[in-house]
């Protein structure tokens, strides 16, 4: 993502961070499930410094993947992840990640308002998670390409652009993105009839796409080869990525809006110690953290509000958050079934 999101952290943040844990925990090992740029090396040397432990980072390309990773060995593999918020319904039915005590996590209360009760990670009157940054699933484009942004997501299914698309290998947000396309009015909550529409309208998008995605550094990487005008984006990183690379990139919230989200941190449920994954997702809830999030990423952070603005995170009016779907294994299945059919 910047890499999942590129972090330039200085020394300022470690001092920042806490004093160490005792030096029992110092052969201690944390297992982190996350996206590109959740564990940037600045990041996990503060909390390597902090607790005296080492943390084994794995990253992932998207929600299926670490669904598959979880249920594997029913999360035994990893002491925290890195997931949203519309993942956790399924996350709490299948017993993969356990209820989070906020009393141990004092950074808890540096979230700010909007981000200290969210319902969908609330289940029978537990907290299951701690959100720590948001934001959109928009499309980019080159503004070579287009001078004046593309205003519907209409646009990737262009003839026009045959070959020259890039889209997300992801079940759940191809589905919403081209329900939103449809103009369904609950992308989250699809009939029978809805989702036979949204089947044909991605096989026939196949036309225009040269290539699936998974990770922010893969998407980038293809576009920044060349011949690419559109992407359908994992979200706002990725449009300074590719001003590094010479693209001349942009992103936009088209007219039928687009996926918002909020990315929580959540203890697995076999995590094998609670206490070090509670100051794990303490280290992430720092402010400076926040702060380097947005002023370093372009993502909306949930613990300093004043860098959200400066970036100009001011669209969230027209965007869908993420919710939990009727069914992620039927979107599951549905996508395979997508990525299986030859284009029209």
């Amino acid at each position: 993502m910047v890499r999942r999101r590129e972090f330039v952290m200085g020394a300022c943040i470690l001092a920042a961070l806490g004093a160490a844990l005792p030096a029992a925990a110092a052969e201690k090992e944390l297992r982190v499930l996350t996206w590109e740029g959740y564990a940037d090396e600045p990041w996990v040397k503060a909390f390597e410094e902090k607790t005296g432990a080492k943390a084994k980072i794995t990253y992932t390309g998207s929600v299926d993947e670490i669904f598959a990773k979880m249920t594997a060995t029913k999360g035994e593999d990893y002491d925290v992840i890195a997931i949203e918020t519309s993942s956790y319904k399924r996350l709490v039915q299948e017993k993969l990640v356990q209820p989070v005590d906020l009393a141990k996590i004092p950074n808890a209360g540096n979230l700010l308002p909007a981000f200290r009760d969210v319902q969908a990670i609330v289940f029978d009157g537990k907290t299951y998670a701690v959100p720590f940054a948001w934001g959109s699933i928009p499309l980019i484009y080159d503004k070579k390409a287009f001078p004046t942004p593309p205003d519907s997501w209409a646009v990737l299914w262009d003839e026009k652009y045959e070959g020259r698309v890039l889209a997300m290998d992801d079940a759940n947000n191809a589905i919403v993105t081209t329900a939103l396309a449809l103009g369904y009015k609950d992308p989250f909550n699809l009939t029978d009839d809805q989702f036979a529409a949204i089947k044909a309208k991605l096989i026939d998008q196949k036309r225009t796409v040269l290539s699936y995605y998974a990770g922010f550094d893969d998407g980038v990487s293809i576009f920044a080869q060349g011949g690419i005008d559109l992407m359908m984006s994992m979200g706002e990183p990725q449009v300074p990525q590719l001003q590094k690379k010479g693209i001349d990139a942009a992103l936009t919230i088209p007219k039928e809006g687009a996926i918002g989200w909020i990315d929580c941190w959540a203890i697995s449920a076999g995590a094998r110690d609670t206490a070090l994954a509670e100051a794990w997702i303490d280290t992430m809830l720092d402010k400076k953290v926040g702060t380097y999030i947005s002023e370093k990423t372009g993502y909306g952070n949930t613990t300093n509000g004043d860098a959200n603005q400066a970036i100009g995170l001011t669209y969230a009016d027209k965007l869908v958050f993420l919710q939990a779907p009727e069914s992620f294994s039927k979107r599951i299945d549905l996508w395979n079934e997508i990525k299986a059919t030859p284009a029209n």
